[in-house]
């Protein structure tokens, strides 16, 4: 399996981004330095289970701290920060880091066969839309609607439609999507409006995979926490416990770097997000075979 790589991803469009000076790019080739010893430091981990996620979420914060401070903070580029969240060079990280929780070393019960796991477009629903009733003697016209999902644990399906039993060409609509068990969404800020669109997405996911479980992980607050059981988000995870900082102080180097120390991303946290996961993998998500043992239907 390829380990899908978002942010450096997000570093090399940075780099060939037309509109990145000498200065900048001197700098973002510094991250890109800095994020190898990063998965170098990764994949050199000895640890498993809880341990490792503690050593893990300890190098992402080093990362973190040195990429977003010390590099891109410190610098006050009037081109790096304003387009923070265009270049997407910060929740990317996390995105990343989701897919090395996603390890045999960690998590339990993980199939022999292939995932996606990773940023992925993934399924919301499929729908026939046949114009009229001849239409239903030729290739089914098929809409199939997809979202972009910053981290996602699912399989590739493949799929045909036709009314001809042969499958001929010319009557069969084929095509291949991507059915997200898990998915996740990553913030650096989460608002309200975030949060509403986030339980919007959750539900039409739910719909294409009703079994499937649906968070959202967050690094700074800048709402009133809600309860998630009223809405389809299985849970929010508050990485770093903290609250956004104002508006007049979230471009100072100094306050950003004191926010950094003060509120790590705390490694209890992501422990608790993989023992949701491992609950996930581990459960029968539906047998109806098992309804009159059970006594009832779910």
């Amino acid at each position: 399996m390829t380990l899908q790589t978002p942010h450096k991803d997000k570093l090399l469009a940075a780099i060939n981004n037309p509109k990145c000076g000498a200065t900048d790019l001197d700098i973002l080739k510094q991250c890109l330095a800095r994020y190898e010893k990063w998965i170098s430091e990764v994949r050199s981990l000895r640890p498993a289970g809880k341990e490792r996620v503690q050593e893990l979420t300890a190098l992402l914060n080093a990362y973190k701290d040195e990429i977003e401070v010390e590099l891109i903070m410190k610098s006050q580029s009037p081109f790096l920060i304003p387009q923070k969240g265009q270049l997407k060079l910060d929740n990317s990280i996390i995105e990343e880091f989701l897919v090395h929780l996603i390890n045999p070393r960690i998590m339990k019960g993980l199939p022999e066969f292939s995932l996606e796991i990773g940023p992925q477009t993934a399924f919301m629903s499929l729908a026939f839309t046949p114009s009229n009733l001849s239409a239903l003697g030729g290739k089914p016209p098929v809409e199939v609607k997809e979202k972009d999902a910053d981290f996602a644990l699912g399989r590739t399906i493949h799929y045909k439609f036709s009314p001809d039993a042969d499958f001929t060409g010319a009557k069969t609509t084929q095509g291949k999507l991507v059915l997200a068990v898990l998915a996740a969404e990553c913030k650096v800020n989460l608002d309200k409006t975030m949060f509403q669109e986030a339980a919007g997405t959750a539900a039409r996911l739910k719909q294409g995979c009703p079994m499937s479980r649906y968070y959202v992980l967050v690094e700074y607050l800048d709402m009133e926490p809600e309860d998630c059981r009223l809405t389809a988000i299985d849970n929010v995870f508050l990485l770093r416990h903290a609250r956004r900082l104002p508006f007049g102080k979230r471009t100072d180097y100094q306050e950003v770097r004191a926010q950094h120390r003060a509120s790590p991303i705390d490694p209890e946290v992501v422990w608790g997000f993989c023992q949701e996961i491992q609950s996930f993998l581990g459960a029968v998500w539906y047998d109806p075979a098992k309804a009159l043992e059970r006594g009832t239907f779910v």
